[in-house]
């Protein structure tokens, strides 16, 4: 069995969360693929759809911005933690300018810049999200919540387009940890995928 992660802003696929995950649910015989995703948002959903496409997982879990990508993908299980629907407007007021990669990327960069230009994109990419939303699609998408999130807080967007039936929250921050993984991640992943 395979889970895609895709993680979160100025992150890496070598990302803890991604660590955690791998070693958590090796011995169930899953293997968790934390490729790096591009900084541009439009190349960012076209490798996304692509690598999908490709490995056709189980199961993808995003976080915050990786959460606001695998939304609009359709037709797979997903878990959106501490999703980042709005990524134009928060970086508008917080983030123009140089950022550093918080994990090692595999192309070796070191940092990257939000201009307006990556802002034009985010909005591009927003204009798809929550779109054609079933009632089967409804039951493929759980939303989890950090109770002390002071980064973001979709939790009202979320519900609007998915309903309170897979609205979960967790004690717990934006950026996760080995605990929190553990205990709000972990067992719905496990029973997810039946393991």
């Amino acid at each position: 069995m395979t889970i895609l992660y895709v993680h979160g802003f100025a992150s890496a696929g070598s990302s803890g969360t991604a660590t955690h995950l791998r070693n958590m649910l090796y011995e169930n015989g899953v293997s968790v693929i934390a490729p790096d995703i591009p900084v541009s948002p439009l190349r960012a959903m076209e490798f996304i759809k692509k690598t999908v496409e490709e490995i056709k997982p189980e199961l993808i879990i995003g976080t915050s911005m990786g959460a606001f990508y695998i939304e609009q993908i359709k037709g797979y299980p997903r878990i959106l933690v501490n999703p980042s629907f709005h990524m134009a407007r928060l970086l508008t007021f917080r983030g123009m300018k140089r950022h550093e990669f918080r994990n090692k990327r595999e192309d070796g960069a070191k940092d990257f810049m939000v201009d307006k230009q990556m802002i034009a994109e985010y909005k591009e990419v927003e204009k798809n999200s929550f779109k054609n939303i079933t009632s089967q699609e409804k039951e493929l998408v759980w939303g989890l919540f950090g109770t002390h999130d002071k980064n973001v807080n979709c939790q009202p967007d979320f519900r609007k387009a998915y309903g309170a039936s897979h609205f979960q929250l967790f004690e717990g921050e934006h950026y996760l940890n080995d605990a929190v993984l553990k205990k709000a991640v972990l067992p719905l992943v496990k029973q997810l995928l039946s393991i």
